[in-house]
C-alpha cells in the first residue's frame, strides 16, 4: 500500500517515518510513502500557495491551482475523469470533513493507494474538494493549525491494519474499536467474538508487572488462571469504561443479554 501526502511542510514527517512501527512497514515493504512539496508546484518567485479569499475574511486559503498541478503529478485526474474501480481514494484533511473512525481506517488500509492533502492556514479552496477529493476526513472537534497532524494519525491508524504491519494480525482486532459490528460473529464455542475482543467498544484494563504498585494490586481474576472468569471480568471493564468515557458508542455496540444486564448494574452502582 502506498500513501502519498501533499503538505507545504514535507520536513514535518521526517522523524514520524524513522520510529516505531512504521519505520519497520516501510523497512520490510509493507508500506510506501510520499511525501510531496505543494511548493514544487508553483510559477512565481516566492513559490506562493495561499491567497486572500473571496468575499472578505480572516486569514488566507490555499490556491486550487498548485494542488491540482501536485495531482496530477501524482497520477490523479478530477473525478469525473477517473476510470471507475481504482483501489484508490483522494482525502481532504479538514475541520469540516467527517469524523475519522476505525471503520474508516480499515476502509482506507483495504486500498492501494491513499492521497492525503493537507490543509493550512483557512483551509482549501472548495473547487479541489469538489473537483477531486473522494473523502473529506476530521480527526476530532477541534482546529488544528494545518492538516500534517491529521495526516500522521491517518496514516498511523490504517498501516497498522494492514496485514503483516503488525505481526501478530489479531493485535488490531482485539483493541478498542477493533472489531466492527457487521464483522461480529460466534466463534467455535458459539459465544459471540464481541465477547472476546473489542466489539465496537473501548478497550479492557490492561496489567503488567509488578502485581502491586503504587498502593494497587492487579485484580485478582486476573490472576487465579480462570479463563472465564478472566473473559467476564473483561468484558464488564470494557463495558464500564465505554460507559463512562464514550457512551455513544454503546447505541451501535452490538450487545448480548448478558451484556445489557451488566450494563444495567454498572448504572445501578454509578447512581448509589
Amino acid at each position: 500500500m502506498r500513501f502519498e501526502i501533499v503538505t507545504i511542510f514535507p520536513g514535518f514527517f521526517t522523524s514520524f517515518f524513522e520510529n516505531g512501527i512504521l519505520r519497520r512497514a516501510l523497512a520490510e515493504g509493507l508500506v510506501e510513502v510520499g511525501v510531496h512539496d505543494l511548493r514544487a508546484f508553483t510559477h512565481d518567485r516566492h513559490r506562493t500557495v495561499d491567497d486572500r479569499p473571496f468575499g472578505g475574511g480572516e486569514g488566507m486559503v490555499l490556491k486550487p491551482q498548485p494542488i491540482a498541478e501536485a495531482l496530477a503529478s501524482l497520477g490523479i485526474e478530477p473525478k469525473a475523469l477517473r476510470a471507475q474501480a481504482i483501489p484508490q481514494q483522494v482525502v481532504l484533511l479538514s475541520a469540516q470533513g467527517r469524523p475519522f473512525t476505525q471503520s474508516l481506517a480499515r476502509q482506507l488500509a483495504s486500498l492501494d493507494r491513499v492521497v492525503l492533502i493537507c490543509g493550512r492556514y483557512e483551509g482549501v479552496d472548495e473547487r479541489i474538494n469538489q473537483l477531486y477529493c473522494d473523502m473529506e476526513l476530521s480527526i476530532g472537534d477541534y482546529v488544528l493549525s494545518g492538516g500534517e497532524l491529521a495526516a500522521a494519525v491517518v496514516i498511523d491508524a490504517a498501516m497498522r491494519l494492514i496485514p503483516g504491519v503488525l505481526g501478530n494480525e489479531a493485535s488490531s482486532e482485539f483493541e478498542s474499536f477493533g472489531i466492527p459490528d457487521a464483522e461480529i460473529s460466534s466463534d467455535e464455542e458459539g459465544v459471540p467474538r464481541s465477547q472476546h475482543g473489542a466489539g465496537g467498544l473501548l478497550d479492557y484494563p490492561h496489567y503488567t508487572r509488578p502485581a502491586e504498585f503504587g498502593g494497587l494490586p492487579v485484580p485478582e481474576t486476573l490472576l487465579n488462571g480462570d479463563h472465564q472468569a478472566i473473559r467476564r471480568w473483561r468484558r464488564e471493564q470494557q463495558l464500564r469504561k465505554t460507559l463512562v468515557n464514550r457512551p455513544d458508542l454503546l447505541e451501535n455496540a452490538v450487545l448480548s443479554k448478558e451484556d445489557r444486564k451488566v450494563l444495567e448494574s454498572i448504572r445501578r452502582q454509578e447512581t448509589d
